[in-house]
């Protein structure tokens, strides 16, 4: 197969783990004989330096006529600290959710038995933990109307879904469902907002159609307390943006670091597929950043083009490497600790 990938290194780690990815993604492409042209492209603060826009019109061109996107991180300090800053890199990152039609966020959480005493919970509570949180990615708070009045000493910011934007990420939910353990969970706060009870009349309506699924209508707030009490109770996840946002970074860190987990953002014609992290701008150019999220969503970005056997081989090398300890700082626990570019090098042998 020929794969056309756009890569999006983006600001502070982001380049550094990618590196590491594109090993792992030639190692993969060399074995089983496929050829990967990887299109690189400027997004966030990275952007915002060379041409003063965090998703210019080129990067946009060469996302929307590639196979997927690779995307490493962004955000900057300099923003962050900056309250009055009219352009920010997470502006971006909204810009191309939008433009690219990603209104799926793909977020599992599995923990890796070489590693269940990394965690901050218990062992007993967290292992065999195997969730998938899938967020709305295009509505919702973050794309409403928002502003200040009275002289600015009043902010909004609305929050909005139409049927048709929870019913496509639904069906993603309950198709994924039917091939896990067929349980779904509907998150929202339907006690409460408006938006909400939106999403749980549209669900319930939808369950006809997929009479195997079990679905269950949880609060988020509850929700939240139960995935650091029983995470093994949930399969599939459903929600809205805000609460996705929450609850997925809450999530990651059962696996004892949120340097492990990847995600996927679907559309209907491009996937994007990314780790979880940010930026971590302190650790940027220390070869200290653990690469293991963004190599693992190239495994995603491989199985999602029908290549299993590519994307188990990813899984496997990254699971020996855990075994074995080849790992960054992080997940050193004080013992012998190997540098980004290293753990990269040493998966893209195994492999």
């Amino acid at each position: 197969m020929k794969l056309n990938i756009a890569l999006l290194a983006g600001d502070g780690i982001g380049p550094e783990v990618i590196e590491q990815a594109v090993k792992v993604s030639d190692a993969v492409a060399q074995k089983f004989n496929h050829e990967i042209n990887w299109r690189p492209a400027l997004t966030g603060a990275a952007a915002i330096d060379a041409v003063g826009e965090p998703y210019p019109d080129e990067t946009h061109e060469i996302c929307a006529s590639s196979d997927a996107v690779l995307f490493g991180a962004i955000g900057h300090p300099r923003f962050d600290n900056d309250p009055s800053a009219k352009v920010r890199p997470e502006q971006g990152l909204l810009k191309m959710r939008k433009k690219l039609g990603l209104f799926a966020n793909v977020r599992p959480t599995f923990t890796f038995p070489s590693l269940l005493d990394k965690s901050p919970l218990k062992r007993e509570r967290i292992e065999g933990t195997d969730l998938v949180f899938l967020r709305e990615l295009t509505g919702g708070i973050y794309f409403g109307e928002k502003g200040r009045r009275e002289e600015g000493e009043t902010a909004y910011d609305n929050c909005v879904y139409t049927r048709a934007e929870v019913q496509r990420l639904a069906k993603k939910g309950f198709e994924l469902a039917m091939t896990r353990s067929k349980k779904l969970c509907c998150v929202d706060k339907a006690n409460v907002l408006e938006t909400s009870r939106l999403w749980r009349e549209t669900v319930q309506a939808m369950e006809k159609d997929y009479p195997e699924v079990e679905v269950s209508y949880e609060f988020v707030d509850a929700v939240a307390m139960r995935l650091v009490q029983w995470p093994n109770s949930y399969d599939v996840l459903i929600t809205e943006n805000l609460f996705g946002d929450i609850l997925t970074d809450e999530a990651s860190v059962i696996s004892g670091s949120m340097g492990l987990m990847p995600s996927a953002s679907l559309g209907s014609k491009i996937g994007l597929f990314e780790p979880i992290h940010g930026s971590y701008p302190q650790a940027t150019g220390l070869n200290i950043a653990n690469p293991m999220a963004t190599v693992l969503s190239a495994a995603m970005m491989f199985e999602n083009f029908g290549l299993h056997t590519e994307g188990k081989a990813i899984r496997e090398a990254v699971n020996k490497a855990l075994n074995e300890g080849i790992v960054t700082e992080d997940l050193a626990d004080g013992g012998k600790s190997y540098g980004t570019s290293e753990v990269g090098d040493w998966l893209a042998n195994n492999i």
